[in-house]
């Protein structure tokens, strides 16, 4: 029980963790530095916090890989396919993550080399573009599987069932609003911002629990259930 319940609080930090940097990274540092219509110019004048911005963003998708090592060994004893499936989705996380990121790197280097204003700006299009479309991935992904970890723990009792249906609901949301900004991105947009929030705040109060509750003690000690 000891190890499980440091276990608890290392998982709970990881998601504190990875809500904090991605706040910090990608909202309060890279998006500013993209969201002017003079890009190029913006960012190549926030060097500084943009690539501060893309390694918390960075550090905010090994956090994915590190919640689901760390869960493995548990839910593996109850679910073994869906708990692999649910590392295989938090890698591919980090992977969606990498390409995001590039985009704001290439940026600023196309910012400080480029020559030709209205060629500078074109590419700076495409890769804003690419960037979106990997960030529509990562929400995909990150969707299913916040989906696949709430079912396992509400199964598992793991944890209180009115967090896991809080975050498979909040999850629900947030897929919801992806499928739909790939049809019309101005209310995938939109909704987004509204979607998101129910799912951050699940994370937080999910670490917060697991760091100071733990897991349920009954629900470690039952039987192996199947998938």
């Amino acid at each position: 029980m000891t190890t499980y319940r440091k276990t608890a609080v290392l998982i709970g930090s990881a998601f504190l963790f990875s809500n904090i940097t991605f706040i910090l990274g990608t909202i309060g540092m890279v998006e500013p530095a993209l969201g002017s219509p003079n890009d190029l110019s913006l960012i190549s004048a926030s060097r500084a916090p943009v690539v501060l911005g893309v390694l918390l963003s960075f550090a905010n998708g090994l956090a994915y890989v590190g919640i689901a090592a760390l869960l493995f060994p548990i839910l593996r004893q109850r679910f073994e396919s869906l708990a692999v499936a649910y590392v295989g989705f938090r890698c591919m996380e980090l992977i969606t993550q990498i390409l995001a990121d590039i985009s704001p790197l290439a940026l600023l280097t196309l910012a400080e080399k480029a020559g030709a204003a209205v060629t500078a700006q074109g590419l700076g299009a495409v890769l804003l573009a690419e960037r979106f479309w990997a960030f529509q991935m990562l929400n995909l992904i990150f969707s299913l599987s916040a989906l696949l970890l709430n079912l396992m723990l509400f199964r598992s009792r793991l944890i209180p069932g009115f967090i896991s249906i809080w975050g498979f609901t909040a999850a629900a949301l947030v897929l919801l609003s992806t499928v739909l900004g790939w049809f019309s991105p101005a209310l995938g947009e939109s909704l987004g911002m509204v979607t998101g929030l129910p799912m951050l705040l699940n994370e937080v109060f999910l670490g917060i629990w697991l760091i100071l509750r733990g897991f349920s003690p009954s629900a470690i000690l039952k039987p192996a259930l199947q998938s």
